[in-house]
């Protein structure tokens, strides 16, 4: 399910398979499987997350162990914001809620750097947090993908 399996989702990006680039991101992140996820990005990938970095895929792996193990119920949506050759810029928002019960939608944006084949092998990430009640959640969807009828960013106002 790595988006870099597919031929049309490399370098240099069209709008078009920037677009679906981004959603299999998503798509990948929904699934919220570390080791599925890490393979989009390549062996020796550099992330900014906030301000944890990693580097390489074991870390990778570790780091969204720790993310799902806190973020209980995740849902996200990504939405492309810019691209340009082997980059990406993207703004997301998530919700999920703690082990307290206390919901959160997180919102920030990344910029991603591809290698050849399509995998990531940069991604910066800057994220703030929003403490909302359960009742202002608007990720309903079950837990996994986001359905293709369930609106994004744009259409939610977010």
């Amino acid at each position: 399910m790595t988006a870099s399996l597919n031929p049309n989702l490399v370098p240099p990006y069209t709008l078009e398979t920037a677009i679906l680039k981004v959603r299999k991101a998503e798509d990948g992140w929904n699934s919220r499987n570390p080791p599925q996820v890490a393979l989009a990005y390549s062996i020796d990938s550099h992330w900014r997350n906030r301000s944890e970095f990693c580097t390489g895929r074991e870390e990778i792996i570790a780091f969204l162990t720790r993310k799902w193990a806190n973020e209980l119920e995740y849902r996200l949506i990504k939405e492309i914001w810019a691209f340009h050759e082997n980059r990406i810029a993207v703004r997301f928002a998530y919700e999920s809620h703690d082990a307290s019960g206390q919901w959160r939608r997180s919102y920030g944006n990344e910029n991603w750097e591809f290698d050849d084949t399509g995998l990531m092998k940069r991604r910066h990430a800057s994220i703030n947090d929003l403490p909302i009640q359960e009742s202002e959640r608007l990720f309903h969807w079950p837990i996994g993908r986001r359905p293709d009828d369930h609106p994004g960013l744009s259409e939610l106002g977010l």
